[in-house]
């Protein structure tokens, strides 16, 4: 509903490839011509990285408070959680087009005053507000996906992208787990309880906004490049692998962000722990997709890596099921194989494509047809646990969903091209 180190582009992302392909123009855009790193320009990248997930994975661990005190029940709890996911995917291919048109700082600055204005809606009393808001900071969120991997690549010398991109992936990545553990005690302190829990991350959102607005003079649209266009592969076996890979392992993730608290806390956890036991998941998650780029360094066939770390989120969910009590292992196998999961379907993306053309049509298909199958996840468990009033039948789906997710690993780990043949 995101990258980290493994490709210079967490978020990199589909749509993100497309867009800094053509954001290399103007006044940075020649690797020699770029100004060394600037401590405010790196200060500028990590406060629009501390905003990219900061006001969605907390909504996880204040569900239970927001259904019980706007009157949700637990399917339109997990509309709130898909909407991002089904924003990010009608929102992120539009993005290329419109920071040629408008330019990528002015676009962002924009961004970041609609993220601050929908945080804002978000925690007004009022369930339309709440859904309205969700919709406005998820558009927002879906252009700085985009936009901050293509400036990087515009406003920093060649030889430090991948730092400074490993730079924004992990403090998104920290960040994220933050909103995770304090939003709930956050709720039990504050006056306006979850409301204002909700907006907390606001803050982040006004300073990123100061940081980037002196940033805007001198950014003009930019014209479309002469870069070669590739066609969707709609018809490639390898593509749709790739793609399934990608919508599988979020899925996975954004309803672990989603629903884990409330299964914790359906089976006696605290509200607070349970808010630190999904801290602690994303924890390990950030730290496995650190890891496996340098454990995997030179390894161009990556079936079996991408199917083990499958088999261990399906392992994670199936011990939620079989023994509650270890929910400390079951945050540990999730977070271990969805930080590699994660890591995977990213590189893929540009593994796979046998050009730059081609791997932004890769990436544009993986990103959009895969936030789809992730938005499925959180409504998907909502609806079963409505259904079933218990989490049992929705945490076994959810594990073979990872055995399915481990076959579609298996095909796009191949090393292989999209015109080549299997081997």
């Amino acid at each position: 509903m995101s990258t980290r180190p493994a490709s210079t582009s967490r978020q990199h992302s589909a749509p993100g490839s497309s867009a800094s392909g053509s954001s290399a123009s103007g006044p940075a855009a020649s690797g020699s011509a770029r100004p060394a790193v600037s401590v405010g320009l790196l200060v500028a990248v990590c406060l629009v990285a501390a905003n990219l997930r900061t006001t969605l994975t907390g909504v996880g661990a204040l569900l239970p408070e927001i259904e019980h005190g706007s009157g949700l029940t637990a399917s339109w709890g997990g509309l709130l959680s898909t909407l991002p996911l089904l924003t990010f995917a009608a929102t992120s291919p539009l993005v290329a087009r419109a920071s040629h048109r408008f330019g990528s700082a002015r676009l962002l600055v924009a961004a970041l005053g609609a993220l601050a204005v929908g945080t804002v809606v978000r925690s007004l009393p009022s369930v339309v507000c709440l859904f309205a808001g969700t919709v406005i900071l998820s558009a927002a969120i879906a252009l700085g996906n985009v936009l901050l991997p293509a400036l990087i690549r515009r406003s920093v010398p060649a030889h430090r992208i991948q730092g400074v991109s490993a730079l924004y992936v992990t403090v998104m990545g920290l960040m994220a787990a933050v909103s995770s553990g304090v939003s709930a005690p956050l709720a039990h302190s504050v006056p306006g309880s979850w409301r204002t829990a909700l907006a907390w991350g606001v803050v982040f959102t006004v300073a990123a906004f100061l940081a980037w607005l002196p940033r805007i003079r001198g950014d003009k649209p930019q014209e479309t490049g002469g870069a070669a266009h590739s066609p969707v592969p709609w018809r490639s076996r390898l593509a749709w692998q790739v793609t399934f890979f990608m919508g599988l392992q979020s899925l996975a993730f954004y309803t672990a962000v989603a629903w884990l608290p409330s299964i914790l806390i359906d089976r006696g956890t605290s509200s607070t722990t349970a808010g630190w036991m999904l801290f602690f998941y994303q924890v390990v998650s950030l730290a496995a997709s650190s890891l496996l780029p340098l454990l995997t360094r030179g390894r161009h066939d990556q079936r079996w890596t991408a199917a083990g770390a499958s088999v261990l989120v399906a392992g994670g969910f199936t011990v939620l099921v079989a023994a509650p009590a270890l929910s400390v292992l079951a945050c540990a196998l999730l977070g271990l194989g969805g930080g590699a999961c994660l890591v995977l379907a990213l590189t893929f993306q540009s593994q796979r494509a046998g050009s730059s053309g081609e791997a932004a049509a890769l990436a544009g298909m993986a990103q959009s047809i895969g936030y789809l199958v992730a938005a499925a996840g959180p409504l998907l468990l909502g609806i079963l646990h409505d259904t079933t009033h218990s989490w049992t039948l929705p945490l076994v789906v959810l594990a073979v969903l990872g055995v399915a997710t481990a076959v579609a690993g298996h095909g796009a780990g191949q090393d292989r091209h999209l015109h080549q043949p299997a081997h």
